[in-house]
């Protein structure tokens, strides 16, 4: 967007969750960070002094938009009486919204000109609820995909794993942050089941650990050592890509956002549950079966079964997906896309 689009930045200093920020400073559009405050309960953000804005001399306001940010119903509303453009970039509405939520959300969506959507679902739910198609538009989301395209080039097999366990079984991977709400004990668990009576898989487990999740002691409490490598965080490219190339799938049993993207952008086919109100958009990388496949959420037989099948794939079928994967991300998840889908609603 710096490069592309001549805009400037505003940013909130915290979104309350442990993420490592960007060096803002390095965008030629940087302009200044704002103080969030959580009001009215905590249920609620103010973000200080964006209210102005609509008053100065923008024409267009580009909001990453939830409801939940009062600030931006201000800017929103002040922008659209003095007759400037507004577009919001949003998850929309997931399917799963109390009447209550869906109401507001509804309410505040279509006060935008357009909206940039994460995925397709969203899509065809806020074309249900009488939104107008010809606002709503496909962004997507992305990682650094310019970097990730040398490192992919650069990807092939090797004894990574092997050195590692000392064995030849296939690999199941995760990579993202442990925790929580992304039921990992329930893997741990699918690994332990489909080891039983003979050893059939690894697990490996790329992130750091938050420590709300009881992951690696649940493993050695299953005497699973010998089977479950913890990674721990990389943030190195070719690191990550040596370690997603050479695994058979990965599994992030819970909620699976960008871990889908930066699997299939190194070829490997992922697998999620198919609770998609509570799934975030990234789970449209998954074609059921083509790149990766949906278990029946909450059903741990289910969950073992779909492993099995994806880890006994031929090294021929393996890399039809990797194929397969390349082409999703080449086709919607990069910063390429997302730059022409704003470039042809902003600049009409």
């Amino acid at each position: 967007m710096d490069a592309a689009l001549p805009c400037d930045f505003y940013f909130g200093d915290t979104i309350f969750a442990p993420i490592k920020k960007m060096d803002y400073a390095k965008l030629s559009g940087y302009k200044k960070t704002v103080k969030n405050r959580k009001v009215l309960g905590n249920r609620f953000i103010w973000q200080h002094s964006i209210w102005r804005l609509p008053f100065s001399h923008y024409d267009h306001f580009l909001i990453n938009s939830s409801p939940y940010y009062l600030s931006s119903w201000a800017t929103l509303l002040l922008a659209k009486l003095l007759g400037k453009k507004t577009y919001g970039w949003a998850h929309g509405l997931k399917g799963g919204e109390t009447e209550k939520t869906k109401k507001l959300a509804k309410t505040f969506f279509k006060l935008f000109d357009h909206l940039f959507l994460y995925g397709d679902r969203s899509r065809q739910l806020m074309i249900k609820e009488g939104f107008d198609a010809k606002r709503l538009h496909l962004i997507y989301n992305s990682l650094d995909y310019d970097e990730q395209l040398k490192v992919r080039s650069q990807l092939k097999y090797t004894d990574i794993y092997r050195d590692h366990f000392k064995n030849d079984l296939p690999v199941v991977v995760y990579i993202g942050r442990i925790q929580k709400s992304k039921k990992l004990p329930m893997l741990v668990e699918a690994v332990k089941k489909i080891n039983t009576p003979q050893k059939r898989c690894n697990l490996v487990f790329i992130g750091k650990e938050t420590g709300d999740d009881p992951v690696s002691q649940m493993v050695d409490e299953m005497g699973l050592q010998d089977n479950i490598w913890f990674y721990g965080p990389s943030y190195e490219e070719l690191e990550i890509g040596n370690l997603m190339y050479n695994a058979h799938v990965c599994v992030s049993p819970g909620p699976v956002g960008l871990t889908a993207v930066h699997a299939a952008t190194y070829g490997t086919p992922v697998i999620t549950n198919d609770h998609f109100p509570s799934q975030m958009p990234e789970h449209e990388v998954i074609e059921n079966g083509e790149t990766g496949d949906f278990y029946k959420n909450g059903d741990f037989e289910n969950l073992c079964k779909t492993i099995e099948h994806w880890i006994a794939l031929e090294t021929r079928e393996r890399d039809e997906v990797r194929k397969r994967s390349y082409t999703v991300i080449d086709k919607k998840y990069n910063p390429h896309e997302q730059i022409k889908t704003m470039q042809q609603i902003i600049g009409n």
